[in-house]
């Protein structure tokens, strides 16, 4: 009885083998029990140095693509820069164009104003020097040398003076009331302008006694009678 006792003790004990089949089914169990994961296997703990050179990868290319748009926003500021910089200097240079036709401007003005103030003196000059409109007398008819010699007394002259007046105008112009100079003298006693001589009448340019009556006055204003013109013709070649 004892020893049926010991054998059934015996046969109820697991092996080895049993007890390790035992352990690896409970263990089955309690993972499917409480749903507890099984340790990262050898596979998972390689895919850590994957992840981090994704991630420097992906920062790195984050950091070439801002460094691209910082060099594109420079680079369109310089753009507009230098265009910015151009159009201010197509301003300054209309500007400055501006200013130039402006000076030139007046410069032409003052240079016009300046000749017409000269023009203006020449002219009142030309006045003050033109003997005084002598009034309208009776002249004798004739030639023009009859006609001087009937106006000397009207001057203060007498007729002694016209062998001085003869010479004079016959030298200057033969006595001629149309003979012209390329000077721009002209008639009997070779006005310059022949224009001077409107003064004793208007009709100066083909009268000889308007042209002489100017004549007369001339004289007497310059040099106090024809003698004294023809003195300084001789000496100086005009009077």
């Amino acid at each position: 009885m004892a020893a049926g006792a010991a054998g059934a003790a015996v046969a109820l004990w697991p092996g080895p083998a049993a007890a390790q089949q035992a352990a690896g089914i409970t263990a089955d169990r309690i993972g499917q029990t409480t749903g507890a994961a099984s340790p990262a296997s050898p596979a998972g703990s390689q895919d850590l140095p994957g992840r981090a050179i994704t991630t420097y990868e992906t920062r790195h290319a984050n950091s070439v693509a801002a460094q691209q748009a910082q060099a594109r926003a420079a680079a369109a500021a310089r753009v507009r820069a230098a265009a910015a910089a151009r159009a201010a200097a197509r301003v300054a240079a209309a500007r400055a164009a501006q200013q130039q036709a402006a000076q030139q401007q007046a410069v032409q003005q003052q240079a016009v104003q300046q000749q017409a103030a000269q023009q203006q003196a020449t002219q009142q000059q030309a006045v003050a020097s033109s003997p005084p409109a002598q009034p309208a007398t009776a002249v004798a008819s004739g030639s023009p040398q009859q006609i001087a010699t009937s106006m000397l007394g009207s001057y203060g002259w007498s007729s002694s003076q016209f062998s001085c007046l003869d010479q004079l105008w016959n030298r200057e112009s033969g006595w001629n009331p149309t003979a012209s100079n390329p000077s721009g003298a002209y008639g009997i006693p070779q006005a310059l302008p022949g224009s001077k001589m409107a003064s004793a009448g208007a009709d100066w340019a083909t009268n000889p006694a308007t042209q002489i009556k100017w004549g007369l006055g001339y004289i007497k204003s310059l040099y106090g009678s024809p003698c004294g013109a023809w003195s300084h013709e001789e000496a100086s070649g005009w009077y």
